[in-house]
């Protein structure tokens, strides 16, 4: 059964059209990889695709979480883009990128 929120409570909970969505990204770098890789990486993934497609990713070296800066929701075609970045990068060794989920409540969003 539905619950019967004011617009104002559906706007502090995230939910209803104020729904926020982010995907998941886990990223596997090769056994022999060093530090300074890692961090060039890094300085590149945010400069040339996260920034720029106005994006925020929280985690650390192996998997994190990529939401959009501000209110909203991450599109497909910013998770796509995260994706062809990832896969043209070269430096990994594999890497995933989950489907979009509620920022607040993560479940799979269903398309339709």
């Amino acid at each position: 059964m539905a619950k019967s929120r004011s617009r104002r409570l559906r706007k502090k909970l995230c939910v209803g059209e104020f729904k926020e969505v982010g995907f998941d990204v886990d990223l596997q770098f090769p056994d022999d990889t060093a530090a300074e890789a890692v961090d060039a990486f890094f300085a590149r993934f945010f400069s040339e695709v996260i920034e720029p497609e106005g994006l925020l990713y929280g985690g650390g070296e192996t998997s994190g979480f990529v939401c959009v800066a501000g209110r909203g929701s991450v599109t497909d075609a910013q998770r796509e883009a995260v994706q062809a970045w990832l896969a043209a990068s070269g430096a990994l060794r594999d890497f995933h990128v989950g489907p979009l989920v509620d920022a607040w409540f993560p479940t799979p969003v269903v398309a339709g």
